[in-house]
C-alpha cells in the first residue's frame, strides 16, 4: 500500500522521476527500508489544488456523514493496527509495544471520539439574542507532523479537520514518511473522497518550506520544534492566517512529602522514558523532597538499569535506538555537558549504533542545560524542593508549559497543586491518556497555541459566523435549493 516514491495527492499515487529521493532508515539496524520523493513546488500546488477542489464537496457532506467516514476509517486501522505497529516499530524504533498502544489503538480511538464529538455537536443554533451561529470549517489545512509519534500525530490532526469539514495537506517528517502514505492508502480504502487527504514528502528544510511559504492554505497545524514553530508562526501571521503550534516541553514531575516515593520515582522513570525519551510531554525533571533526593536516585537508577535495549520488534525490548545520528549526538553532548559541570550521572553511555543507555542525572543546577533544555532522550534531571512552594518554583521556572504531572497521597494537596502549575495538562498520580482520548492537549508559554484531542481540538478548524436578523436553517435552505 505505500509505493516506493510516490506522494498521495487527489487520491493517486504519484510517482515523479525526476525528483531527489531521501531513504528511510531503520534506526535500530540502520538498514534502508524504503525512500521518498523530496517534494518540489509543482507537488505542493498539485496537492493544494486538489485539497481546494475537494473542499466545497466535503464541506457540503453532513456533519455526520463524515463521522461515519471516520468512523470507518477507525474500523480500516484497526483491521491493519498490527502492520502500522510494525511500521512505527521499524520506522522510529520504538518498542513493538508501545507501537501497538500509541501508533495503532490510541489512533483508532481518537477518530472514533472525534466521531462522536461530531455528532452531538450544535453546528448551527439560536443564542440568547435570537442571532444564528453558524460553525463553518475554515477550509485547507497544512499539517506538519513529528517524527516521534507518527500515526498518532498526524491522526490528531487529520481526524479533527476532517470532522470540521477540511481537506487537509499532510507533510510527515523525513525520518517517518511511510506510515503517513500508509495511512493515507487507509483513508482511500475507508471511503474518504479523493483529494480530501493529500500527502506530500520531503525534507523540511525543502519541501516543508515550500507548503509553508504556500498561500493556498487557510490554517497551519504543526507539531515539532520551538525554532521552527516560531518560522511557521511568524510566516502565518504575515499572511494572517491560524496557526496551531504544538511544540516543546520540560515537564516537571513534582512529588510531595506525603506521596509513596516507590511507586512515583518508578512511575516517572516509565514515562519519561516512553520511546527513549522522544516524547514532548515526558516528565523529564523530577522534583523530590531534598531529604528524599538521594534516595529517589537510587530508586530511579535501580529502574533505568532494569530497562532492556535491543530490537524494537522484540517483545522483551522495553527501549529502542534514538531516531538519527544527530538526535544520538545531541542527548550524548548533553549528558556529557552535564557531566563535566560536576552533575553526579548514572547512565548516557553510548552502545552500538543508535542506542543510548537511560541517564539518571542530579547534583545539578537549577539553571544548568540540562535542567532547562528539551533534550528528547532518555534523559531524567532529579532536583530537589524544600517544600511545596518551592516546588511549584521550580516546576514553573521554565520556558515551556505543555504537561506536569503531581505526586500526593492528599486528593486535595494534589488538586491544589495541579491548579498552580504553569501547562496545560496536569497528571495526577500517574494517571495517562484517559479513554475515551478527549481531555485538550496542549500548551502554556513557549510550548505552543491550541489544543488536540476532544471538542477543543474541532474548534481549532471551524469558523464561527453570527447570522442577524430572520433566516432560516441550514436545512430548509438546502430543501429549498432543491
Amino acid at each position: 500500500m505505500v509505493p516506493d516514491n510516490s506522494l498521495f495527492i487527489g487520491g493517486r499515487w504519484i510517482a515523479p522521476t525526476d525528483r531527489e529521493t531521501v531513504p528511510v532508515v531503520n534506526p535500530a539496524t540502520g538498514a534502508t527500508i524504503g525512500s521518498i520523493v523530496d517534494g518540489e513546488q509543482s507537488d505542493v500546488d498539485a496537492a493544494f489544488a486538489a485539497a481546494r477542489d475537494a473542499l466545497p464537496g466535503w464541506s457540503a457532506t453532513s456533519p455526520g456523514n463524515r463521522a461515519d467516514l471516520l468512523d470507518s476509517l477507525a474500523d480500516t486501522i484497526h483491521d491493519h493496527a498490527d502492520e502500522l505497529a510494525v511500521l512505527a516499530s521499524t520506522e522510529i524504533g520504538m518498542p513493538i509495544a508501545e507501537s501497538r498502544a500509541g501508533q495503532a489503538a490510541l489512533p483508532e480511538a481518537v477518530l472514533r471520539s472525534t466521531a462522536d464529538i461530531a455528532r452531538s455537536m450544535k453546528w448551527e443554533y439560536l443564542d440568547a439574542s435570537g442571532s444564528t451561529v453558524i460553525r463553518e470549517p475554515v477550509g485547507v489545512v497544512l499539517g506538519i507532523t513529528p517524527w516521534n509519534f507518527p500515526v498518532h500525530q498526524i491522526v490528531a490532526k487529520l481526524a479533527p479537520a476532517l470532522a470540521a469539514g477540511c481537506t487537509i495537506v499532510l507533510k510527515p517528517a523525513e525520518l517517518t514518511p511511510l506510515n503517513a502514505l500508509f495511512l493515507a492508502g487507509l483513508c482511500a480504502t475507508a471511503g474518504i473522497p479523493s483529494g480530501v487527504v493529500n500527502v506530500v514528502t520531503g525534507r523540511g528544510s525543502t519541501t516543508g518550506e515550500k507548503l509553508v511559504r504556500s498561500t493556498d492554505y487557510d490554517l497551519v497545524s504543526f507539531t515539532g520544534s520551538l525554532a521552527v514553530g516560531r518560522h511557521i508562526g511568524s510566516v502565518a501571521g504575515d499572511r494572517v492566517v491560524r496557526a496551531t503550534l504544538e511544540l516543546g516541553g520540560k515537564s516537571p514531575a513534582v512529588v510531595a512529602d506525603d506521596a509513596d516515593l516507590e511507586i512515583a520515582v518508578r512511575t516517572t522513570v516509565k514515562n519519561c522514558f516512553t520511546n527513549a525519551g522522544q516524547k514532548c510531554n515526558a516528565p523529564t525533571r523530577l522534583i523530590v523532597p531534598e531529604i528524599d533526593r538521594a534516595r529517589a536516585t537510587e530508586i530511579a537508577v535501580s529502574a533505568a538499569r532494569d530497562y532492556v535495549l535491543g530490537d524494537p520488534l522484540d517483545a522483551a525490548t522495553t527501549m529502542g535506538p534514538l531516531a538519527s545520528p544527530a538526535q544520538r549526538d545531541k542527548v550524548l553532548g548533553y549528558v556529557a555537558g552535564a557531566r563535566s559541570r560536576g552533575a553526579t550521572v548514572s547512565g548516557g553511555e553510548p552502545l552500538h549504533g543508535l542506542f543510548v543507555r537511560p541517564a539518571i542525572i542530579t547534583d545539578v543546577a537549577e539553571d544548568d542545560p540540562v535542567a532547562r533544555d528539551e533534550i528528547f532522550g532518555p534523559v531524567l534531571v532529579i532536583l530537589g524542593h524544600r517544600g511545596d512552594a518551592d516546588a511549584m518554583r521550580i516546576a514553573n521556572d521554565t520556558p515551556y508549559g505543555l504537561s506536569a504531572e503531581v505526586w500526593s497521597s492528599d486528593v486535595v494537596r494534589a488538586s491544589n497543586l495541579a491548579r498552580q502549575i504553569k501547562a496545560g495538562q496536569i497528571r495526577i498520580n500517574g494517571v495517562r491518556t484517559p479513554q475515551p482520548p478527549i481531555a485538550p492537549f496542549g500548551g502554556y508559554k513557549a510550548s505552543g497555541l491550541g489544543r488536540e484531542l476532544g471538542p477543543f481540538a474541532l474548534d481549532e478548524y471551524l469558523e464561527v459566523k453570527a447570522v442577524l436578523g430572520n433566516h432560516v436553517s441550514g436545512e430548509e435552505a438546502s430543501c429549498a435549493q432543491q
